[in-house]
């Protein structure tokens, strides 16, 4: 893992951001040779909610029929 002072990122910030977009490999940023954040590149996999169980859930039977037969439906009175 790179380390970098922070003067350095200051300066080259940009410059750093896309190395690691590209490169895929965090960068930690140093003041007075202690680490004080660390840049890394974004997950890029999605927050979509629709497929994520993909391979791990299996549906068996019908899933849209509602489980216990419907009662009659009441009037509603006004």
């Amino acid at each position: 893992m790179k380390t970098m002072p922070a003067g350095e990122f200051k300066s080259r910030c940009l410059k750093v951001m896309d190395q690691v977009r590209t490169t895929r490999q965090p960068v930690v940023i140093t003041k007075r040779g202690r680490p004080v954040a660390k840049l890394v590149p974004l997950d890029t996999r999605g927050d979509d909610i629709f497929g994520c169980l993909k391979g791990v859930v299996e549906i068996v039977g019908d899933i849209e029929s509602p489980l216990a037969p419907l009662l009659p439906r009441r009037e509603l009175r006004g």
